[in-house]
């Protein structure tokens, strides 16, 4: 299946994309700003579209549901010009229709696909989403977690109105807009879990008190915890890397703690690697991991997907330091040294075959090879 995503650069479209990538076969073409000009082309191609650009915030209250519409409307003549039955995925909100800005532009826009579906006999799924978060979300305009997020990682104490939230993860925000790829028409409406806004800064501030000063991994023993904590720490990611490793050393040696943990499954393993050859090669979607270096010399390297920035780590034995890999970013590690290397992994969960979270894809693409 071809299938267009509308809003791909964004927040959620990111997720949506990363997700489609790792999980599905289908063809993606994402739909940015730059490539919006070219809709009509693109949807007149496709099989399906799944919507999310929109406008969430603004400088003045009337562009929010306006410019929700325009996007809806852009999407609508594209639908109907290609005059051919069209799946379209939307990504609504639980606010739709509660008389807010924003609310307004989102079920206006609803509105207006629903009809340029229905007008070349297609299929229109309406998923209605609540409050989203996750990694590489944007402060004081994705959500509130993304706005804490930030202010933990600066130090700041931001005003806290404590209520209750109903949360979900951005990318199970994208399995449910990949749902509505195979669905019947209609609408759907992912479960969302309900936290306090409090708890929220409160967990926060439990990660970046022992995580940032020695590196400590905090209780993850639940699906929420192990969430938010990757999304503060896409938040750190590149400047508070490499975790620098303290040797214990006397007479008989070393000792290096490489990894604690207050809660939660995890496991641990290692590898030798010849001179030369590299390990990795791969992004996950959730799985907390980290690399260190014991014995060796070694080299690092993340990509974000769908980027073309490496960012490099050097790693020596002597030394130790630790680097744990952001989701959604492809990684590996090349033995530089001319010795054997070391390295121990550490990931937040066990190994399991039949989904092992794993997915292969070359941190440099072919033309950023030297």
């Amino acid at each position: 299946m071809k299938v267009v995503i509308t809003g791909a650069s964004g927040f959620l479209g990111w997720h949506t994309r990363l997700r489609l990538t790792a999980r599905t076969d289908h063809e993606i073409v994402p739909v940015g700003r730059a490539e919006w000009p070219n809709l009509p082309a693109l949807v007149r191609g496709a099989d399906a579209v799944i919507h999310i650009a929109g406008v969430n915030r603004a400088d003045s209250e009337e562009e929010v549901p306006a410019g929700n519409a325009r996007l809806a409307e852009d999407l609508a003549k594209a639908i109907t010009a290609k005059g051919a039955p069209l799946r379209v995925v939307y990504a609504n909100s639980i606010q739709a229709g509660n008389g807010t800005p924003y609310g307004t532009g989102k079920d206006r826009a609803a509105h207006i696909l629903h009809g340029a579906v229905s007008s070349v006999s297609g299929h229109f799924v309406d998923v209605r989403l609540p409050n989203i978060f996750g990694e590489h979300g944007r402060p004081k305009y994705n959500s509130f977690v993304a706005t804490f997020v930030h202010a933990t990682v600066v130090e700041e104490s931001p005003s806290i109105k404590d209520n209750q939230v109903g949360l979900l993860h951005a990318q199970d925000a994208a399995a449910s807009l990949i749902g509505g790829l195979i669905t019947t028409s209609g609408t759907l409406t992912p479960e969302a879990e309900e936290h306090g806004v409090q708890e929220v800064w409160d967990l926060l501030q439990e990660f970046h008190a022992t995580y940032v000063p020695t590196g400590e991994m905090p209780d993850l023993s639940t699906k929420f915890r192990v969430d938010l904590f990757n999304t503060y720490r896409a938040a750190l990611f590149p400047k508070h890397y490499p975790l620098q490793l303290m040797p214990h050393s006397d007479a008989r040696g070393s000792f290096v703690e490489t990894v604690r943990c207050r809660g939660g499954e995890g496991q641990t393993s290692f590898s030798t690697t010849v001179p030369g050859v590299t390990r990795g090669e791969h992004y996950h979607l959730s799985k907390i991991e980290r690399f260190a270096v014991m014995r060796g010399k070694a080299t690092m390297e993340l990509r974000k997907m769908f980027t073309d920035e490496v960012i490099t780590f050097d790693a020596d034995g002597d030394a130790p330091v630790a680097v744990d890999m952001p989701v959604g970013w492809v990684h590996n590690i090349t033995n530089t040294g001319d010795e054997t290397l070391f390295t121990q992994f550490w990931s937040h969960e066990l190994f399991r075959p039949e989904d092992p979270d794993t997915f292969p894809e070359p941190v440099r693409q072919q033309e950023q090879r030297p």
